[in-house]
């Protein structure tokens, strides 16, 4: 919700709470249903429990009084067995809490392990264009801030009001037989501050969506801040006391506000909340008048106090029950919000093989543009790549490069245009099926905090556990050496997250991730964005012989500033503006003389 766009209407988002908490109910009842049972035994069971005391109280001051103006045994014996019997119930009550307890705790680590289980798989699910949306780190910021105790709050304040709600109907039926004028000041002494809380806590809510932006700036600055990867610039450059200001600032800029709500809701709260004392006091002054007069005997006026107190403790906890649980429900909504978010996903289809096999990687009038964007990154353009054929893409930086290799491999889809499998749009392609046939290494690929051979491994999750696999990739891509090097070889954990873990260069690093490429003994389409930027010469031209070689019978796509590298491939395409302005093999393009051409000889010049 934008910070100028009013709530909806009071019916409308009851209805959408009501549903929020019943899809709670079932996500706990889907963690453990007798554990869920039991606690909901136990809690309505608990709510009978305080006005049983309250009443066995009252024998207890009236056997007291009969006995000692009787003197008699027997009356002096049932006083102890009152005594005894509201032991038993006092021992029992204490048995209830801790029962509740022990189960709430174990519900509370199931749900929540469920919740973020949930939450991480749906972020599986989503496209990279959900990924390049800022909404939707808005939507995570709000869906994961409590999302491991605002759903189990939910469902304990549920089963709390139920338990209040029994403790307060056995204290009304005991309150009316005295005074039911008594029942209605209860009510009506409590409801005001009720109000004002339940007020409170919606601008609350509503500020917390509107600051989500401002928390995700927060956040990354603190992750700048305090990550690893970052140290080196942030402590040269002197970053730090920059953003920690601009850290501290998002803060302050918020802080004024902040204090002025709370102190205005305390202060009202504190002067409405005088009602209920004043209530109180005037019935507990009516309630000693008539004691002293006769017409209530000690145990009625001890339970009249003890049921008029409980009641307004009762009937608060109701209400501010009420309130935090519409609370709960308001952030749990957003978790459902998010859950519910439809994916981007290009590939819908369920097709694993196409019409004509043997037509390879087409694009048709292809354009491509960001959301929020009006020019075009890429703009109808057109290409075919063949089976067995090796295209090179070359071009200055923001020409379209890695866009069009994320077009390619089905991480976005066309704003118009059509990109083809074997004759079939990306679109009918079962994803997994089309993903099996691609071996890629991004120029920002990741460094996973895992062991050697697994970072090999991830390449082809279902041979992640494959030695030789590792061995055999790591082999292709020159990873061998520097793997084999190290203290437990491709058993050692890599990165520093962990303990004994090992740090390599970047070039080594980089043999590890191209030799991912070649765990997918399957893919038929290998796709390398930069794949030797921080290697030298002599490897660089050793990969990419040996790549030319392994890749013989398969499509390849290569993207780099090396004219060293490109120069293997079949065709050359030259990317400029989100069109392709040239192709041709190397010596074509040379001979023609145009771009391709002055960028090679301008590179060639640094070398001589």
């Amino acid at each position: 919700m934008k910070k100028d766009q009013p709530p909806p209407p009071f019916a409308t988002r009851a209805r959408q709470l009501a549903i929020v908490a019943v899809r709670t109910m079932a996500l706990l009842l889907s963690s453990n249903r007798a554990l869920t049972a039991g606690l909901l035994g136990l809690t309505l069971v608990s709510g009978v429990m305080p006005a049983a005391v309250a009443w066995v109280g009252k024998q207890i001051v009236d056997g007291v009084v009969q006995a000692y103006l009787t003197g008699e045994a027997a009356h002096r014996e049932a006083v102890v067995w009152w005594v005894v019997l509201e032991l038993g119930l006092v021992v029992v009550m204490q048995g209830l809490e801790r029962a509740r307890w022990l189960a709430e705790t174990l519900l509370r680590a199931q749900l929540g392990q469920q919740i973020n289980e949930r939450i991480i798989a749906k972020a599986l699910e989503l496209s990279l264009a959900d990924f390049e949306d800022s909404e939707l780190y808005d939507a995570m910021t709000k869906a994961r801030q409590g999302a491991s105790y605002r759903p189990i709050s939910v469902a304990i304040g549920l089963f709390d009001l139920a338990r209040s709600a029994i403790s307060l109907g056995t204290y009304a039926v005991l309150l009316w037989t005295l005074a039911p004028w008594a029942l209605l000041l209860v009510v009506v002494a409590a409801i005001p501050l009720f109000v004002v809380d339940t007020k409170f806590s919606e601008q609350t809510f509503r500020l917390f969506g509107w600051r989500a932006p401002e928390a995700r700036k927060q956040n990354y600055l603190e992750s700048v801040l305090t990550n690893s990867h970052n140290v080196k610039e942030v402590k040269l450059f002197g970053l730090g006391p920059l953003f920690l200001d601009r850290y501290a600032e998002l803060h302050t800029n918020h802080y004024q506000e902040d204090r002025d709500r709370t102190l205005k809701q305390g202060v009202i709260g504190y002067l409405v909340g005088l009602l209920s004392t004043l209530a109180f006091y005037g019935m507990y002054g009516w309630v000693v008048l008539q004691a002293v007069r006769g017409e209530l005997s000690f145990g009625d006026m001890t339970m009249f106090v003890m049921l008029f107190q409980k009641s307004q403790k009762s009937l608060s906890g109701v209400l501010t029950g009420v309130r935090v649980f519409y609370e709960h429900l308001l952030y749990v909504a957003s978790l459902f919000e998010l859950l519910d978010r439809p994916t981007g996903e290009v590939m819908v289809g369920t097709a694993t093989e196409g019409p004509d096999p043997a037509d390879g990687l087409r694009f048709e009038a292809v354009s491509f543009r960001y959301p929020g964007r009006e020019e075009a990154v890429l703009d109808q353009l057109d290409l075919h790549l063949p089976h067995g054929h090796k295209l090179a893409i070359v071009g200055e930086n923001g020409a379209g490069k890695t866009t069009l290799i994320k077009l390619m491999t089905g991480l976005h889809a066309p704003t118009s245009g059509r990109i083809l499998l074997d004759g079939l749009p990306l679109a009918e392609w079962d994803r997994d099926a089309f993903r099996a046939r691609v071996g890629v290494i991004f120029q920002d690929f990741v460094r996973y905090q895992l062991t050697a051979g697994e970072n090999i491994g991830v390449g082809d999750v279902d041979a992640i556990d494959d030695e030789e696999r590792w061995r055999t990739a790591a082999q292709k891509g020159l990873a061998a050496e520097p793997i084999e090097a190290l203290p437990d070889g491709y058993a050692t954990q890599l990165g520093k997250w962990f303990d004994d873990g090992k740090e390599l260069s970047g070039g080594q690093w980089q043999k590890v991730a191209l030799s991912r490429a070649f765990m997918r003994e399957g893919a038929d389409i290998l796709v390398l964005d930069e794949p030797t930027a921080a290697l030298d010469a002599e490897a660089e031209t050793k990969i990419f012989e040996r790549f030319r070689a392994l890749a013989e019978d398969r499509m390849a796509i290569l993207i780099s500033h090396r004219f060293s590298t490109v120069r293997m491939a079949d065709t050359i395409a030259v990317l400029h503006g989100g069109v392709i302005v040239e192709r041709g093999s190397h010596e074509e393009l040379l001979a023609e003389g145009g771009r391709y051409a002055r960028l090679f000889h301008m590179q060639a010049r640094g070398y001589r």
